[in-house]
């Protein structure tokens, strides 16, 4: 057995490297700017004209009030009058949490065109700079590529670098629901890639929503692309604290929250974007299952216990990932806490084989997204344990819905 210094000594150590790392990091990225996402000047306007407005002489309800009760509001309009508040204040319907999910899809289509008509006029302003027209004509071609087909686009906000979910399946009539937490860098215009597809947000969820289909036909499975909360911009200061993830924690627990019907949900938590799942653990709807985090900085615990949910904990890691020497530590709110795949924090550890490096988890083909998509539609069973931890579906037994 291979035992562990775990003297004063080494402590110290590995806290000044982690240190160390921080201020590199730092000295070479600086700190991200976490105005860039904030909101602008039209989405604050809607959403002070909402506040004011009234229908069948009766106020709109504060956005910010609980899921239940803006899906009661909604419950006793019509359908006339719910479509005409989506078309007067699409920015704000398109991203209420408790709103029907199909007025959502059609609120952010028309959020979509107002946003495509804007950049098209900023894309031929002679008064940007040439940089500044190509990243509108940039957001453009973005936002046109989200109005193509009928793509279901669960929220959409176009303020600063912008944030947006995407819906594969039918979330109504889902029995579990699947959602793709990513990391850093994510915002509208790394939201989909056509190199790399399955390193950005949308391809993973789309090769997800696949693969369950693949690996249990009869279920009623649906999977969210959530890049609905501001991510650190880089490897800076803020992708090694935990604030941005505290702020997404919420974001991520509210979404979950309202989602429609009684469906089993799984977390997948990519990078940074398992240090917001870690964070939003331990105030989870009980609706949670599972929490599956690859290539993981930490979750902000010392062990799996410290998260404080009743969800199950899985975990994995390819061997060419560069996370796995990153310091997995927490030294004066520096830092995520231990290793999730040391077998010591006590999640259930799966094999990412054929997963290359560390975007490469949910590629087609690799044993990580095939035990994604088990874990997805609770086909437990199959899942394909890391040779660190060859029990790591003991104790349970699958738990598939039609």
């Amino acid at each position: 057995m291979t035992s562990f210094d775990t003297s004063p000594t080494l402590t110290v150590w590995r806290a000044l490297l982690a240190v160390a790392v921080v201020f590199v990091m730092l000295a070479t990225t600086g700190w991200s700017a976490v105005r860039d996402q904030q909101a602008d000047g039209p989405r604050e306007l809607a959403l002070a004209a909402w506040a004011r407005d009234r229908i069948a002489g009766h106020s709109l309800p504060e956005v910010d009030a609980p899921a239940y009760r803006l899906a009661h509001f909604f419950a006793t309009l019509t359908s006339g009058q719910r479509f005409a508040l989506a078309g007067k204040y699409p920015s704000v319907v398109g991203n209420l949490d408790g709103a029907p999910v199909t007025l959502r899809y059609h609120a952010n289509r028309v959020a979509l065109r107002q946003a495509a008509a804007a950049e098209k006029v900023r894309a031929h302003d002679e008064k940007l700079s040439p940089d500044g027209r190509d990243e509108a004509q940039a957001r453009l071609d973005r936002f046109r590529s989200l109005l193509r087909g009928e793509r279901q686009i669960l929220a959409f906000d176009p303020s600063g670098k912008g944030r947006a979910a995407e819906v594969f399946g039918d979330l109504d009539r889902a029995a579990r629901v699947s959602v793709v937490v990513p990391g850093v860098d994510t915002h509208l215009l790394t939201l989909e890639r056509s190199r790399r597809k399955y390193a950005a947000p949308v391809g993973m969820a789309e090769s997800l929503y696949g693969a369950e289909r693949s690996a249990s036909p009869g279920t009623r499975t649906a999977v969210i692309a959530w890049a609905d909360y501001t991510s650190p911009a880089g490897l800076g200061m803020d992708a090694a604290l935990g604030g941005l993830a505290a702020d997404g924690a919420v974001r991520l627990n509210a979404m979950v929250g309202a989602l429609p019907g009684t469906s089993k949900v799984s977390l997948f938590c990519h990078s940074y974007g398992s240090v917001v799942c870690g964070v939003a653990a331990h105030r989870a709807p009980d609706r949670v299952a599972d929490i599956a985090v690859a290539g993981s900085p930490g979750m902000r615990a010392a062990n799996a216990g410290q998260l404080e949910t009743g969800a199950r904990i899985w975990a994995t890691r390819d061997g060419d990932d560069w996370i796995g020497d990153v310091p997995h530590m927490e030294f004066g709110g520096i830092g995520h806490g231990a290793d999730p795949v040391d077998p010591a924090f006590g999640a259930r550890i799966v094999s990412a084989a054929g997963a290359a490096g560390h975007s490469g988890y949910f590629e087609p083909g690799t044993e990580s997204l095939d035990n994604f998509a088990a874990i997805g539609v609770g086909a437990y069973e199959s899942v394909s344990c890391a040779s660190a931890d060859s029990a790591c579906h003991s104790g349970i037994s699958g738990e598939r819905n039609g």
